[in-house]
This record gives C-alpha cells, sequence and structure tokens, in this order.
C-alpha cells in the first residue's frame, strides 16, 4: 500500500519514523512519501520536504512566515493528489495537519488518520469539530484523552506511548559514566543536562536563562543536549561565556547519566521521567504575566508538561510565565540536587506515570490497526 506522511517537528519525525518501520513489518509492500526528516528518511521511501522548513511555532514567527506557510501547504496538498495514496497519516503539528485533514477528506475522499492527537484538551477544544469531520480515526498515545474524547462521542483508543518504545531500544542502556564522558571529551564532574527546545526560537529564549541559573553550581558540568537539525554555531553564540559542553544525537544517552535537567515542555518532559532524572520544566513565554493569565483562566488543563498531565498532579515543577527566572530555576535546581527527600517524591510521582503508560508496543499497535483498517475497506 502507499502511504503518505506529515510530520512537521523532531518529536514527530521520531514517532513518525518508528510507526513506519512498523508498517513495513505488517505490509512489506509499503510504500512511503512524506514531510518530516531525517528518521523517517533513514527508513526509506521519499521525503518531500524538511521539517526545518516548516517549524513555526507562535503567532508572530507564523506571521511573519506567512508566504512559506502557505506555500508549505500548497506543495503538501499537491504532493498528496499527484501520489493518490491509500492513506493519509498525520503526525501531531495540528495547525498545519488539520487544514491537511479537511482538504484530503473532502477534496481527495482518501481516508485520514491522525497519529498522536492534537493537544485540544488543552486549548482549541472548538478543533474537535474539524476532527469529528474530516479525521476517519485517531490514536491516543496518552492515557487520559480518552475519556476527553469520549465526551464529545468521538471514539478513540489508547495505543501505548512511542516515547516508551523509544527509550526501550535506545543504544548505550548500560553505558558507564567514564565510557560516555571519554567519548565526548566531557570532564569526570557530574552532569546538569540542559534541554533549552527544539526549535531556533525556543533555545534563543529559553537557553540564556538556563545557562545563568545553572552555572552557579560550579561542582556540575553543563551539558547541552543539540536538538535535530541545529548547527552547532547556533549553539556557540550562547555558550561563550560559560563552561559548558553540547552533545547532537544523544539526548536519552546524556539524560541517563545526568544528576538533574533544565528542560522544555514538550516530550522531552516525558523522556526525562521515564529515565527517572530529576527535572525542573522551564519556558519563557511573550508576555510571562499576561501568559500566565490566559493560562490560569481560559486553557482547559492545570499543568504543561506530560509529565504532571498523565499524573493528574504536580510531580515535576513548572516554572514558565511569570513563574519563569533565573532565581526561580536556580532554587529549584538547588532542590533537585541536593534534597533527597525532594528527589524520591519526584521519583515516586514517575512510577506512578511510567505504570500508567504501559508496556512497548506503541508504534506496531498503530501500524496493525492501520493496516487491518485499510485491507477491510479493500474487502
Amino acid at each position: 500500500m502507499k502511504y503518505f506522511l506529515v510530520a512537521g517537528e523532531a518529536s514527530g519525525d521520531l514517532h513518525a519514523s518508528n510507526l513506519m518501520r512498523s508498517l513495513q513489518t505488517v505490509d512489506p509492500q509499503a510504500e512511503f512519501r512524506y514531510f518530516g526528516g531525517d528518521l523517517m528518511q533513514s527508513i526509506g521511501g521519499t521525503l518531500l520536504k524538511h521539517y526545518r522548513e516548516m517549524a513555526f511555532m507562535g503567532f508572530i514567527p507564523v506571521l511573519m512566515h506567512l508566504r512559506t506557510v502557505f506555500k508549505n501547504m500548497n506543495d503538501c496538498k499537491k504532493a498528496i493528489a499527484e501520489y493518490c495514496p491509500d492513506v493519509v497519516i498525520l503526525v501531531d503539528y495540528p495547525g498545519f495537519n488539520l487544514k491537511m485533514a479537511k482538504y484530503v477528506h473532502s477534496q481527495l475522499k482518501i481516508p485520514v488518520y491522525y497519529y498522536i492527537s492534537p493537544k485540544i484538551w488543552a486549548w482549541k477544544t472548538y478543533r474537535i469539530q474539524s476532527i469529528r469531520k474530516y479525521v476517519d480515526r485517531l490514536f491516543s498515545i496518552l492515557p487520559f484523552e480518552v475519556d476527553f474524547y469520549k465526551k464529545y462521542n468521538y471514539p478513540i483508543n489508547y495505543v501505548g506511548n512511542p516515547t516508551v518504545d523509544a527509550l526501550a531500544a535506545r543504544d548505550f542502556q548500560n553505558e558507564a559514566f567514564a565510557d560516555f564522558v571519554e567519548a565526548n571529551q566531557l570532564k569526570k564532574q557530574p552532569v546538569i543536562a540542559l534541554l533549552a527546545g527544539s526549535r531556533l526560537q525556543e533555545i534563543k529564549v529559553n537557553l540564556p536563562v538556563m545557562l545563568e541559573a545553572a552555572a552557579s553550581f560550579k561542582d556540575y558540568q553543563l551539558v547541552i543536549a543539540g536538538a535535530p537539525g541545529i548547527e552547532p554555531s547556533y549553539y556557540q553564540q550562547f555558550m561563550k561565556d560559560y563552561p559548558v559542553s553540547v552533545v547532537f544525537g544523544q539526548t536519552y544517552r546524556l539524560l541517563q547519566h545526568s544528576r538533574a535537567a533544565l528542560v522544555t515542555s514538550g516530550t522531552a518532559t516525558l523522556e526525562t521521567a521515564l529515565l527517572r532524572v530529576a527535572q525542573v520544566v522551564c519556558y519563557r513565554i511573550s508576555f510571562p504575566r499576561l501568559s500566565t493569565f490566559i493560562f490560569e483562566h481560559f486553557f482547559s488543563c492545570n499543568y504543561i508538561s506530560l509529565v504532571n498531565l498523565i499524573a493528574g498532579k504536580t510531580v515535576v515543577k513548572e516554572l514558565f510565565g511569570k513563574y519563569f527566572s533565573e532565581q526561580n530555576i536556580r532554587k529549584e535546581l538547588d532542590l533537585l540536587l541536593n534534597d533527597e527527600n525532594y528527589r524520591r517524591q519526584m521519583d515516586k510521582g514517575y512510577c506512578e506515570v511510567i505504570k500508567q503508560l504501559g508496556d512497548t508496543g506503541a508504534s506496531n499497535e498503530v501500524a496493525r490497526q492501520i493496516h487491518a483498517s485499510l485491507q477491510q475497506k479493500i474487502e
């Protein structure tokens, strides 16, 4: 069968690549074309556009690149129409992908499957109308989403979480700390990991404050997890005033050797929790006080991190909006590094999250359901 996938950022590239690998198992004749990234390209098929050309987040960046955004949408529509796949699989990235869903479902009459639900439970709940109209099947990777969609009479099923799969399959699981630091020419000091996001703008606003807060812990070395597609030179401009290193393509490896981590919101918070690394979630937002007010009064959820959302309570500290500051990050980091009882409580919360997510096999289960559904349509 012919599959067209759309992933617009690094995490989508990861999960889509694992899904493609699983689809090849259930469908040896699988053919792929996609908007995605390097990981998807490593599986095979044809990469038509890299997510680096698509990763605009927030009102102002989107507005500034509006011409590019519209071109990407038109290119994607044209590519799908020309390829005429058996199914279009959309991976997260709702601002773009829900528009694709409308076009594909309404104009091309091709089945639309959505892997990794748009986070409409946080805000923009009106998007449920588009999902009900234009998405034939939706596969959830977060347990609490099932009850949310049930309220809107839209049936979905929890298929497991692909981050669990990715971590179970990671390299260097039993690596000694000495081997890690030697391989990356690092010091032998314990590590504070800095995960400042996957987009240029995220890194620009978050990393300088992270560095300033963490630099005061002199007994630790600071190591940045370089994001896919970001040039090393981009990080250098922020690193020059600090004793800090950066490693690329080794986020899991770095985390498992870290004493604590400063992490922006997103999948990285869950990855850090699954590796049982103490963390503080820190995310800088424009107009922090206004943003905090909007979140507290107009959003439908109480947390921004996947860890806390899955747990349904505060497991990790979230410093965003008006709470994001060098002083607050430093204070929280001190607790993570020096208060063993505080660390134990966080780890207890991690165990609850791990239990809720369940075992490995998410990508295989989604691939099985997609292929079986398409086979039924043929028959």
